[in-house]
């Protein structure tokens, strides 16, 4: 009997051990932040993830990647987001007035711009936006307008050389510009507009035309805390490290421009 009872507590206190040196412990001191980041940033954000934990162990970055217009309007359901990062001014704008952002953490940390682009199989014999012709099936990919900042520069491109309407029945809106790279690569549109960055990530597409800076507005990508955020003590930090050379350094190597 005394030998069961021996027994009964060591294996008691073996229990205890483990529950003590439990990882589900250390992870509970783990800081999560939620990041909501424009889909055009996908690539490079994947990169500075693995950056920033390296040198921040007590910090877990999840992103969430999907248009600028449908994170914005996530965030103004509720959804529990800590930082966001637009890929136009509007969107974040949208959400300063709606006082969801803290106004003095906003930032602008990035740039880019949009190219024409076509299958790597297709001939098409023009170089510039002025110049674009489709035929009768032929389709022009971009994003929606509505929603999407690469699509709002596209159209301001298009209607800065009097294409928008001309071609206006021959586009296909999509939900982000990934998926505008997916129509193009795929061959179920002729052309698309894209980042410049997006381009870069692609070798079944090549670039026809850039656009001119005074085609558009000035694509700027800002960044802020979102006011229910509950960890604004570390996301200030990736705020902060976002402005540094090394995220810079990543972020220009996926196309993007300072």
């Amino acid at each position: 009997m005394h030998k069961k009872v021996m027994i009964l507590i060591t294996g008691l206190v073996l229990l205890f051990l483990v529950g003590c040196s439990d990882p589900s412990n250390e992870e509970s001191s783990t800081k999560k932040l939620t990041i909501s980041a424009a889909s055009s940033l996908t690539d490079a954000m994947k990169e500075i993830k693995r950056s920033y934990e390296s040198d921040h162990s007590d910090v877990s970055l999840t992103f969430n990647f999907a248009g600028s217009g449908k994170l914005a309007q996530q965030i103004q359901q509720g959804a529990p987001v800590d930082v966001f990062l637009s890929a136009n001014q509007q969107w974040m704008d949208t959400l300063e007035q709606e006082q969801l952002i803290q106004e003095e953490t906003r930032m602008n940390f990035t740039g880019n711009s949009i190219v024409l682009i076509a299958n790597q199989d297709r001939d098409f014999n023009f170089n510039s936006f002025a110049d674009i012709k489709l035929s009768g099936q032929e389709q022009l990919a971009l994003g929606d307008p509505a929603s999407v900042p690469a699509g709002m520069y596209t159209k301001e491109i298009l209607q800065s050389v009097n294409k928008w309407d001309a071609l206006k029945d021959q586009m296909v809106y999509a939900r982000n510009v990934r998926q505008v790279l997916t129509y193009v690569e795929s061959g179920n549109a002729a052309l698309g507009m894209v980042y410049a960055s997006d381009a870069l990530l692609s070798d079944q597409i090549k670039v026809l035309a850039k656009a001119e800076p005074s085609m558009h507005r000035p694509i700027i990508y800002p960044a802020a805390i979102t006011a229910d955020s509950s960890a604004k003590e570390e996301a200030q930090k990736f705020l902060d490290y976002l402005k540094t050379e090394e995220a810079q350094n990543i972020l220009q190597s996926y196309g993007f421009e300072k």
